[in-house]
């Protein structure tokens, strides 16, 4: 069985919503991510990966994202304590609020960063690396 997760490669612009997240949280704790969270159990259910995302949006750091979603890519890997997760980003375009650690359980800060700028940071890791080069090439792809 697994957790599936979500994540939005939130930008405005030419800049990515990134987060640091909690030294509290399981995985990848004090790393830079995108903002997401895992969905919950709710049996027959029409759209609950993009409802996912749009709630853990507003509950971790207040913000709304415009309607329309792109897929990005999936990937999986196994939590410490042996749960497999299944990771799904999309690509979102801010609408409204202006983010903040607004669960800081989960989120330590809050950053507006260009696709070089997380590249280069050294809280990073190499999955991250790849959602956004690819999220950034989709976004390229959808402004032409």
């Amino acid at each position: 069985m697994f957790l599936i997760n979500v994540e939005g490669a939130v930008h405005r612009g030419e800049k990515w919503l990134v987060i640091e997240r909690s030294h509290k949280e399981e995985h990848a704790a004090g790393m830079l991510s995108f903002v997401g969270g895992t969905v919950d159990h709710e049996g027959a259910s029409a759209d609950i990966l993009e409802r996912t995302l749009r709630r853990e949006l507003l509950e971790e750091v207040g913000i709304t994202v415009q309607e329309k979603m792109t897929y990005v890519r999936n990937t999986s890997f196994v939590l410490a304590d042996g749960r497999d997760v299944v990771d799904i980003v999309f690509l979102c375009e801010w609408k409204g609020g202006e983010p903040f650690p607004k669960s800081p359980d989960e989120v330590e800060a809050v950053h507006w960063m260009t696709t070089d700028e997380v590249l280069g940071h050294p809280k990073t890791e190499s999955y991250f690396h790849d959602n956004i080069r690819e999220a950034d090439r989709l976004r390229k792809k959808t402004m032409i």
